[in-house]
């Protein structure tokens, strides 16, 4: 266990450094929040430094399980201590509140507590929108290429963080060079997307933290009109390519950029699914919107629809309409796609098109058994068998999903919530989508929630993000039992 702490200490130090870059734009700025952040970044620094010093007689290789417990508690003492610049600076917001909306950015999930969004410090704003940036790749992945150097192995942090059930892949023969090329390819995405959406229309500041969340897949905003603000048909263009870039593995962007070639996302059966189901919702809602008369043209609801539902349906969140407006089939459908849609390897969240594939291919091979009991018929993805315990841990996945999704809406239902806004902010949050329905949908922020269930969905989010298995794990006797 001090062993797992030590490593934590370690993790705290380094994220002391992230309070750089809002320390950095408040310098810029001068909106005088430059103090806070130094000591924000100070004590979290300092308490990281202090428990490393004195647990490092315990540092030892990490074992597989010690992997689960440390990304666990990594997402939460993060998450505590991001609330930090937050607390000192915004007046009356709670711990609770705080602590949701760090939760939220880490978690890329983009639900927020804050209004008057365009009137805060810029360098809070850039604050919020970096969490996403971190979290989403994930800040433990980025710390498995440093921590080797300390003598702390990598490869148990890597599978406790990565999402999807493809885990042992990987892109180098070295763990510490799959997190690298990872980050390397995460940071040129973001590069490209600040000067795209710089030159679409926005200020540096705008495109500096828009470009931040739909890297990372979230929702956070300068504005509180989300991207309805801006009214723009390139800055929505933009954002989308932005996003649909992020919902996709960054391994397939690393190995196409190594090869110039477009051959790995053509060969990658989830990728063209991702990119198939995307175009008929688009194209379906759009239809929708037309025969509703939602919108004066065709070319306007096309427009939004394609925005809106790429956003939601990636996990992003991000908003241009207040889609509870729309005929109810396009929000209904909208959230089923957040379930389903982002790839593994990427900072989306929900249950990942491989899964949705594999249960698919499951089914059919069942149906196909029922008539020919004898026949010897494997489940394949891209011509290749899936084995028996991919396929085994898809379905238990699968289950868990859902019944932590049920068991979750029954809690808020219970706490009070109608049942639109509960099934809203709980799939929102478990998915990390952020927009949800009801109370909690488009144009509307999660203060209609009391503290407790803005506690249970703060639970949500973490689940969500570490994709439920890491963290029950260790509510399991098997975990503690030597």
């Amino acid at each position: 266990m001090l062993g797992v702490v030590h490593v934590l200490g370690l993790i705290l130090t380094a994220f002391g450094a992230t309070f750089a870059l809002p320390l950095a734009t408040a310098l810029l700025t001068g909106d005088g929040t430059a103090v806070y952040f130094l000591l924000s970044g100070l004590v979290t620094a300092g308490v990281g430094a202090g428990v490393a010093a004195a647990t490092r007689r315990h540092a030892r290789e990490l074992k597989p399980r010690d992997g689960f417990l440390l990304v666990t508690l990594g997402w939460v003492i993060m998450s505590a201590a991001a609330t930090i610049p937050l607390l000192l600076l915004i007046p009356r917001l709670t711990f609770t509140d705080a602590y949701f909306e760090t939760m939220s950015g880490l978690t890329t999930t983009g639900a927020t507590m804050l209004t008057g969004l365009d009137h805060l410090a810029p360098a809070i704003n850039v604050w919020r929108c970096s969490l996403h940036w971190f979290g989403g790749l994930g800040i433990i992945v980025l710390a498995v290429a440093v921590l080797p150097l300390l003598g702390v192995g990598g490869m148990a942090l890597y599978k406790a963080e990565t999402p999807g059930p493809m885990k042992d892949d990987k892109i180098t023969p070295r763990i510490t060079g799959t997190a690298k090329s990872l980050w390397l390819v995460y940071c040129a995405i973001t590069a490209v997307g600040i000067i795209a959406l710089r030159l679409a229309g926005m200020s540096w500041l705008d495109a500096v933290c828009h470009c931040f969340s739909a890297v990372g897949l979230g929702a956070f905003s300068t504005h509180d009109a989300n991207v309805a603000y801006f009214n723009s048909p390139a800055i929505e263009l933009t954002l989308c390519a932005l996003i649909i870039g992020a919902s996709l593995s960054f391994s397939r962007h690393f190995l196409a950029l190594r090869q110039l070639s477009l051959a790995p996302y053509t060969r990658d059966p989830e990728a063209r699914a991702v990119l198939l189901v995307l175009a008929v919702s688009v194209l379906g809602i759009a239809m929708v919107l037309e025969v509703h008369h939602t919108y004066p043209t065709f070319g306007v609801s096309l427009r939004h629809a394609l925005f809106n539902v790429v956003s939601i349906a990636t996990t992003s969140g991000l908003v241009s309409q207040d889609y509870s407006r729309w005929p109810v089939f396009a929000p209904y459908w909208m959230i089923f796609l957040s379930c389903i849609v982002s790839s593994t390897g990427s900072a989306g969240g929900g249950i990942k098109m491989f899964r949705t594939l594999l249960l698919a291919r499951q089914a059919g091979r069942e149906l196909k058994l029922l008539v020919h009991p004898s026949a010897v018929a494997p489940v394949r993805i891209g011509g290749r068998p899936v084995p028996d315990r991919v396929c085994n841990s898809v379905l238990a996945f699968i289950f868990l999903y859902f019944m932590t999704a049920t068991l979750l809406i029954f809690a808020m239902l219970l706490s009070g919530l109608d049942f639109q806004t509960a099934m809203g902010a709980i799939l929102a949050s478990l998915n990390n989508t952020g927009s949800g329905y009801g109370g909690v949908g488009p144009g509307h922020t999660y203060q209609v929630l009391t503290g407790l269930q803005a506690w249970i969905c703060t639970v949500a989010m973490l689940l969500g993000r570490l994709e439920i298995f890491s963290v029950l794990v260790l509510f399991t006797q098997t975990f503690w039992r030597k």
